[in-house]
């Protein structure tokens, strides 16, 4: 199973950069996990447009969903219309985002360009070779946490999240922990819906993960500081997130 990295940012992106994005693929099928912005441009680096062959989103942030908004239209819009893919989403996303429709061109819904199933956490889900499990994650909308297992590899992805003890079950044993790190320890005190690096390290550590890459990096962060606080409580292999980036999940 390979991972690759459509975007590794949160809240903005810095320049050339995108928000929250996974390619997942693994015997000639492939999952999104989450279109931030500037994610279906960097998408077609790796893949064609119409390629994959299902999407998620984890919660209804703009910086996780706003390209669902561009590749929504891509695929109503193309010469050819491809065909329904599945579109899974947490809770609240549809809601959010169906407004950005309602403009004068025309009631355009996403379930012209989608199979749209809403996805409550806890669900499990099957898309050809994958295994899919969600989990509650700690953020301030309904958010999924996702494992996603393949001929014996298994990849988890935090989506947003505080600390969180779902988070932790979620990845038992897992191959790839991809955890948000949208701070570093600084004595500042902040609601818990994000983790610091070293609150990302302590999850895989927790968690027996193999790995662990640190995603949802704030543009004006020192990377290698975030990695030195993840190293400080992980003892594996500490991958720092960035677009292009692919990995094989078991490797």
């Amino acid at each position: 199973m390979e991972l690759i990295v459509l975007g590794a940012h949160g809240t903005w992106p810095p320049a050339g950069g995108a928000t929250s994005g996974l390619l997942v693929r693994h015997e000639g099928r492939s999952l999104v996990l989450d279109l931030g912005s500037g994610t279906v441009a960097k998408l077609q680096e790796h893949t064609g447009l119409f390629d994959p062959h299902g999407v998620l989103i984890s919660h209804s942030h703009p910086d996780h969903v706003a390209d669902l908004y561009t590749y929504l239209m891509a695929r109503l819009f193309a010469p050819e219309r491809p065909p329904l893919i599945p579109l899974y989403l947490a809770p609240k996303v549809l809601e959010r985002f169906t407004p950005l429709l309602a403009d004068d061109s025309g009631d355009m819904r996403p379930q012209e360009a989608f199979d749209v199933i809403e996805v409550q956490p806890g669900t499990e889900l099957s898309l050809g070779p994958f295994r899919i499990r969600t989990a509650p994650m700690a953020h301030s909308v309904p958010t999924l946490g996702v494992r996603v297992e393949a001929d014996g590899q298994a990849l988890s992805y935090s989506a947003d999240t505080g600390p969180s003890d779902e988070l932790v079950r979620l990845s038992r044993g897992c191959d790839l922990l991809v955890a948000e790190a949208s701070w570093q320890t600084d004595g500042i005190e902040r609601p818990p819906i994000h983790m610091t690096a070293r609150e990302a390290g302590e999850a895989a550590a927790r968690a027996g993960a193999g790995r662990l890459m640190l995603t949802h990096l704030r543009p004006y962060l020192d990377r290698d500081r975030s990695r030195e606080e993840a190293t400080g409580a992980f003892d594996g292999e500490v991958l720092l997130a960035a677009e292009g980036l692919a990995v094989e999940v078991g490797g």
